[in-house]
């Protein structure tokens, strides 16, 4: 689980109830009610993850996101109203790795930043590796994607994407199976998320994303990687 955990919300007692709950599992928390004060806990402190919600004063959710982007690939689970299904989409093409909808349970937030923690979290020294692919360098215990020895800037969730299509070359593979294989069974979100990262993914790795290198599409089937 994590130890450092930055909570952004500008409910106070959502905040409190958060934040008591996940100092009981032994984590350090620390929290924010805007997003001003988010971006300059996020810039002056190093945290295992981001739990953020949309709509803050100052700079909403969606642009502390995006800032921290662009530094960091800390694990951010976006906080969103209820049935609100833009913002979802928009927490995950801004970076973020999840979402959760309001009104939550606290342990579903515990479960999913346990989740989170396990994907991102380094593999084993002896399990340590990289994968190579044409011009393709992917280093698994960092999570860092180097094409052609130039590193891409690309989030923990990206990487995954990419290095699951990668390491299974030539097979198209459903929307559905990607956020299967990726994400989890347990995952409660849909398949639009997959189509907003591979996405994501294009606009920073291809050169022309219209007519990708790298990540194909097969019309009406799903996503592959060519070799």
């Amino acid at each position: 689980m994590a130890n450092k955990v930055l909570i952004v919300d500008d409910e106070k007692l959502i905040v409190k109830g958060l934040k008591f709950s996940l100092e009981q599992e032994g984590m350090q928390v620390d929290c924010a009610y805007d997003g001003e004060e988010a971006l300059a806990f996020a810039q002056q402190n190093q945290y295992d993850i981001i739990l953020l919600d949309i709509m803050l004063p100052k700079l909403s959710g969606l642009e502390v996101c995006q800032q921290i982007r662009e530094n960091s690939n800390v694990p951010i689970i976006m906080l969103t109203a209820k049935g609100d299904d833009m913002d979802k989409i928009m927490g995950l093409e801004y970076g973020a790795d999840d979402y959760i909808t309001k009104p939550f349970n606290v342990l579903e937030v515990k479960a999913r930043m346990k989740a989170i923690m396990r994907r991102v979290a380094p593999p084993k020294k002896a399990e340590q590796k990289i994968v190579e692919a044409g011009d393709l360098t992917l280093r698994i215990a960092d999570k860092r994607l180097f094409i052609s020895g130039k590193e891409m800037n690309v989030t923990g969730k990206e990487f995954e994407v990419l290095l699951f299509l990668v390491t299974n070359p030539n097979k198209v593979y459903s929307r559905d199976e990607l956020l299967k294989a990726v994400w989890g069974h347990d995952y409660p979100g849909d398949v639009r998320t997959v189509d907003v990262h591979i996405r994501r993914l294009r606009e920073k790795i291809e050169k022309n994303p219209s007519e990708p290198r790298y990540v194909h599409t097969k019309w009406g089937v799903g996503y592959y990687y060519q070799e």
